[in-house]
């Protein structure tokens, strides 16, 4: 590198310095004001509209990207749905990844929904009968899981994800599940899970008549409480069951119950709801239901099975007591009981909880000694919320039966389902 260039880079590096120094006064940044309404949907639609704008002015619209290895991936599927009269034809929506078809039992696959706002996907619904296949797609994964990111509504395809329509619902964000009319493909309904961090309005069942033009929010609890299921009885389309799940997400906490939580019946086509887990049905009551779905036996329609994730904890649970240091044992402990300690069961702790290397037995009992800290922080330091949610386990999922067509239910599960659900 030649001599003068290194001059000029550091004479110009002085003078941005300077620069910033003088006008420190003219670029002094506000702090930002904490706001905890989510960003319009129709705003983050705009921007989308924007960008493609400057897709179409780049110098480089013509340059076409190409896959460069497996690296790639699509994250979660969120849904399935198969051809029943060709099951070598499916479709998958995923999580993150958009929507893909396959026509040979998923040797190859053909995205379909790459070039639209969003391409998370929370459920998708096919018109088999359709001579172009209709696809239904309602975005924003519905898991509620930190990674779940939000949709903007439904979108339909008329020709089989050549294109598509934005048919609304974009404050929903996450969507469980769509269904179509089995005789009328203009009748839909759509389970909204609404807002993921932030109450909202936008939840619960909606329906429309009119193929997505307009619809009708038939089925609202409150701002908190979204629908997760949807199922209709495949010999009498008027009667449907929806499931509602009532939770509350927050970057550092997950309420994954409520006692908005619960399962409504209709038998008018989706127009009104009756719930059907009373206390009265024996279906579990209180706020640690957690999420629940349904499913209707095609073989005998009064026969429905429910399951539920139970976030009460085990009441018979008797946690396993180690005699190794941790970090309640650390907090509970006072200052003559920690210097009593060995010297060696200190260290292991410090050790597994990777502590700083500065930090060993000897130095943290002088510190103790000296009344520089208290016992109690060190257990602090190593807190781990992971472990505190963990402890004590929930009773999780359990399975119930009605036969009456949900009038009453009855548990079908003595014994807890080890790692059948994730909590």
């Amino acid at each position: 590198m030649k001599k003068s260039y290194i001059i000029g880079l550091i004479l110009l590096i002085s003078n941005l310095v300077y620069s910033q120094k003088k006008n420190k006064k003219a670029v002094a940044i506000k702090p930002a004001t904490i706001s905890n309404t989510a960003t319009p949907a129709t705003e983050r639609l705009n921007s989308f509209k924007l960008r493609s704008d400057l897709e179409k002015n780049s110098l480089a619209k013509n340059i076409e990207y190409r896959s460069i290895g497996p690296s790639v991936m699509s994250g979660r599927v969120a849904d399935i749905d198969v051809n029943n009269e060709n099951p070598n034809e499916f479709y998958v929506g995923y999580a993150t990844g958009g929507l893909w078809k396959t026509t040979n039992n998923g040797q190859s696959f053909t995205p379909l929904f790459d070039h639209e706002a969003v391409m998370t996907i929370g459920d998708i619904a096919v018109d088999w009968t359709a001579k172009n296949r209709t696809i239904w797609i309602g975005t924003g994964e519905s898991i509620s899981s930190r990674s779940s990111y939000s949709g903007v509504g439904v979108y339909k395809s008329d020709d089989d994800g050549k294109t598509w329509q934005h048919k609304g619902l974009e404050e929903t964000h996450h969507i469980g599940e769509i269904k179509i009319h089995p005789t009328d493909p203009n009748t839909i309904w759509v389970a909204a899970l609404g807002h993921l961090y932030t109450p909202n309005k936008e939840r619960g069942i909606f329906k429309t008549t009119d193929g997505g033009n307009t619809w009708k929010n038939t089925l609202f609890i409150d701002e908190n409480t979204g629908a997760i299921d949807l199922q209709i009885d495949p010999s009498n389309p008027k009667i449907m069951y929806a499931c509602l799940w009532q939770k509350t997400r927050k970057a550092w906490n997950f309420e994954e119950g409520g006692s908005g939580t619960g399962i409504f019946k209709s038998i008018d086509g989706g127009d009104t709801w009756a719930n059907i887990s009373t206390a009265e049905s024996g279906f579990p009551q209180g706020a640690t239901n957690g999420r629940v779905g349904i499913a209707i036996a095609p073989s005998n329609t009064n026969l429905i099975y429910a399951v539920l994730d139970n976030q009460a904890k085990q009441p018979d649970f008797k946690k396993k007591v180690s005699s190794k240091l941790d970090s309640k044992k650390i907090k509970n402990l006072s200052k003559e009981d920690f210097l009593a300690l060995s010297n060696t069961e200190i260290n292991d702790y410090l050790d597994e909880n990777r502590f700083p290397e500065k930090y060993n037995a000897k130095n943290l009992k002088e510190d103790i000694k000296a009344n520089k800290y208290q016992v109690a922080d060190i257990g602090k330091f190593t807190e781990n919320a992971n472990d505190d949610l963990f402890d004590t386990p929930i009773i999780g999922a359990e399975v119930y039966k009605s036969e009456n067509g949900g009038k009453t239910w009855t548990k079908t599960n003595k014994n807890y389902f080890e790692a059948v659900l994730a909590s």
